[in-house]
């Protein structure tokens, strides 16, 4: 067995995926990538045709092979679209364990995206950079400045978030009790990005689901659920996230465990998958995925709201996150939850099946092509005459915001969770956020 088959063999398991590709192109005009660069191998049934040729020994890791799955955002929309059912997920997710093992990217590249995920998956490191990210806010008010940094540093700048020292640093109690009869006992996952940067979109989400009957457990010690590394071929930092973040709601003993990040909760639900080799986490890893429901799942669940809601005299759009809609198939339930929101007008938009551009750390290592992406994005929303944005991703409200100020139309975004929290509460949306 040569080495470029030995690298490709974890994808030759999945041999049968990649023939149920018929090349039939109903994927080509969903692909974001396909889109941008109009060429056949950046496409999914493009890439589909390079796994197999790679398997058969057919071609090699070169910088070539690996720049067209670079441009893969992973968003998924080739799933929704396929008749024949690919699932493009494990496929793409193999193929760039492959290459992260077997291919030796530039120094630049390395250190930039070792850096990425020395420091992202940890909440306790990105709090550090509350401050800089302060300073960096002010940065982009000089286009002078911005215009000598280095392409990556300017789109660091552009996507940095709106956070205090203050709120990077508040933490949401452990156990928020239901109001009235208990109707649930769930986990909630606090995440990383989230945690740090849009800590406000997980106290809303824990008051809302208290105030529709839920006791709510957010465990304190609970660490990265492994989704970036996962989606960015780092294999094993993903098990071992997950591992540990099966370990800790097991302690917790709750019937679900709600995610409010798209991103997340994807990942969270391939566990039975990402752990079916190992013995001792197997059936535990299937048990846990069971579990797993994105927010407005369990809201939507739970049938008509129990709480009062306020009236919220606006139009938004609803961006589909792609790992809300591609990878969970989760549409319906984030627009039942908006339309009980009394005077909340649901404004149609264009190309909702197109990704934004954050995709992970897509945003960060390829800033050319997810800046032309956020760019279409907001121009649909304008074209939408929406008051506001609503989302259930964090890396989507930071694509979205960063594109409305770059395009002259800025918007408020909002999480859904923060919208259906302002109507409970009566309060106007974004009144508690930094």
């Amino acid at each position: 067995m040569s080495g470029r088959t030995s690298a490709f063999g974890g994808l030759a398991t999945l041999e049968p995926l990649i023939d149920q590709c018929v090349h039939c192109g109903f994927c080509l005009p969903t692909c974001p990538s396909y889109l941008l660069l109009n060429q056949e191998m950046d496409s999914p049934r493009g890439r589909i045709y390079l796994m197999k040729a790679a398997i058969e020994d057919r071609v090699s890791i070169s910088d070539a092979f690996v720049r067209h799955f670079d441009t893969c955002l992973g968003c998924m929309a080739c799933e929704t679209a396929c008749p024949s059912g690919v699932r493009y997920a494990p496929l793409i997710e193999e193929t760039r364990a492959a290459i992260e093992q077997h291919h030796d990217r530039s120094a630049s590249d390395r250190f930039f995206r070792s850096l990425l995920f020395h420091v992202l998956p940890h909440p306790g490191r990105l709090r550090l950079l509350a401050l800089p990210i302060g300073m960096a806010r002010l940065v982009r008010r000089l286009p002078r400045v911005m215009s000598w940094l280095p392409e990556k540093m300017r789109n660091l700048i552009a996507l940095a978030p709106t956070v205090g020292l203050a709120d990077a640093w508040r933490t949401l109690p452990e156990h928020t009790p239901a109001i009235g009869r208990r109707r649930l006992r769930v986990g909630l996952l606090t995440g990383c990005v989230q945690r740090v940067f849009f800590g406000q979109v997980n106290e809303a989400t824990a008051r809302v689901l208290a105030a529709e009957g839920c006791e709510v457990i957010a465990p304190g010690r609970q660490e990265c659920c492994g989704a970036l590394a996962l989606h960015a071929g780092r294999d094993a930092d993903a098990r071992s996230f997950a591992r540990s973040l099966i370990d800790t709601f097991e302690a917790a003993d709750v019937e679900q465990i709600v995610v409010n990040a798209a991103g997340c909760g994807s990942a969270m639900k391939t566990y039975g998958e990402l752990l079916k080799d190992d013995p001792q986490w197997a059936d535990r890893a299937r048990a846990f995925a069971a579990k797993v429901r994105d927010a407005t799942e369990t809201l939507a669940g739970l049938g008509a709201p129990r709480s009062a809601r306020h009236r919220i005299g606006l139009r938004v759009a609803y961006h589909d996150a792609c790992h809300l809609a591609h990878a969970q198939g989760v549409r319906a339930e984030p627009r039942t939850v908006l339309a009980s929101i009394p005077g909340l007008t649901l404004m149609p938009l264009a190309e909702n099946d197109i990704c934004c551009g954050s995709a992970g750390i897509f945003n960060l290592v390829q800033p050319a092509m997810a800046s032309e992406l956020g760019r279409r994005k907001a121009t649909r929303i304008a074209e939408s005459s929406a008051d506001a944005v609503a989302t259930s991703n964090p890396g989507c409200i930071l694509q979205i915001r960063a594109a409305g100020r770059a395009n002259g139309h800025e918007v408020p975004v909002f999480h859904v969770m923060e919208l259906v929290d302002a109507s409970i509460r009566g309060r106007h949306p974004g009144q508690d956020a930094p």
